[in-house]
C-alpha cells in the first residue's frame, strides 16, 4: 500500500509524505462528526516545499508574489489529497482528504484538524518557537495537507529534535509573537498582525512568511545550534 502513496507523491511532485497514528488526537479535529472522526484511525500528511527564490522577495512582511506562490502550493496540495483519497478508496478503504488552509473557527484561526500536529507524530520534523511544523530539510519553509485514512500503514514517530539555541524567527516576527518556548506563542499577537498586513498589503489575506524566510533547518544553520538528532 505504500507503494501506491509514492505513486501519488511522485505524480504531484510532493516533497515529503508521513504517516501518523492519530488516535490520540482525534477529539480535537475541529467540524467532524464523532463518528466519522472514529473511522480514521491514521492520517496521511503530505508536503510541498516553499519557493526560496520567492521568500528572498520578502522584506518587512509578505508581498503579492509570496501571496501568489502560497495559494498555488495550496492547491497543488489539495489536489495531491484528493486523488490520494480516491486512490484509497477504490483500494475499498476509507479516505477523507483535509485542505491544506482552510479555517473552520476564525475564533482560534483553526482548520478541521492541525496539519503540524499530524506531521510531527509522523516524523517529519518537530515543534518550533514559530509554532510552525521545523524540517529536519528546509526548516519552516513547507505547506502542509492530510488524508485521514483506516487503511492499514506502518506509522512514523516524533523525532528527538528540537530548535535548540536558534531564535532567528525571534528576530524577525514584527508582532513579537515568538517566545523562547514553543508553548508560549502569543497566538492573538500573531493574528493581530496579520490582519494588519492583510489591509495594508493590499492582499486581503492573513499571510506573512517572515518567520517561515528565516527558518532553514539544518541545511541552512551553518552555526549547528539545532540540538537533538534524527532517527
Amino acid at each position: 500500500m505504500r507503494n501506491l502513496l509514492e505513486k501519488v507523491k511522485h505524480e504531484n511532485s510532493l516533497d515529503l509524505l508521513g504517516i501518523a497514528d492519530v488516535r490520540g488526537s482525534r477529539e480535537g479535529f475541529l467540524e467532524l462528526p464523532k463518528d466519522v472522526r472514529e473511522i480514521f484511525p491514521l492520517a496521511i500528511v503530505i508536503a510541498v516545499r516553499v519557493s526560496r527564490s520567492v521568500l528572498n522577495t520578502l522584506e518587512d512582511g509578505p508581498n503579492l508574489l509570496y501571496y501568489h506562490h502560497y495559494r498555488q502550493l495550496n492547491f497543488q496540495l489539495d489536489r495531491a489529497a484528493s486523488r490520494m483519497a480516491q486512490e484509497i478508496e477504490r483500494k475499498g478503504y476509507a479516505a477523507l482528504p483535509i485542505p491544506a488552509s482552510q479555517i473552520v473557527n476564525w475564533a482560534t484561526m483553526k482548520g478541521h484538524l492541525p496539519h503540524k500536529d499530524v506531521a510531527y507524530l509522523a516524523g517529519l520534523g518537530w515543534r518550533g518557537r514559530n509554532n510552525l511544523l521545523i524540517t529536519e530539510e528546509w526548516g519552516a519553509q513547507v505547506r502542509l495537507a492530510t488524508v485521514l485514512t483506516n487503511l492499514p500503514l506502518d506509522t512514523g514517530y516524533p523525532l528527538g529534535v528540537d530548535c535548540g539555541s536558534c531564535r532567528r524567527c525571534l528576530a524577525v516576527c514584527p508582532a513579537g509573537a515568538i517566545k523562547e518556548e514553543p508553548g508560549a506563542f502569543d497566538h492573538t499577537a500573531c493574528y493581530q498582525q496579520l490582519k494588519e498586513f492583510s489591509k495594508t498589503r493590499q492582499i486581503g489575506q492573513y499571510v506573512c512568511g517572515l518567520c517561515v524566510k528565516a527558518c532553514q533547518g539544518l541545511a541552512g544553520n551553518r552555526e549547528g545550534s539545532i540540538t537533538g538528532s534524527v532517527r
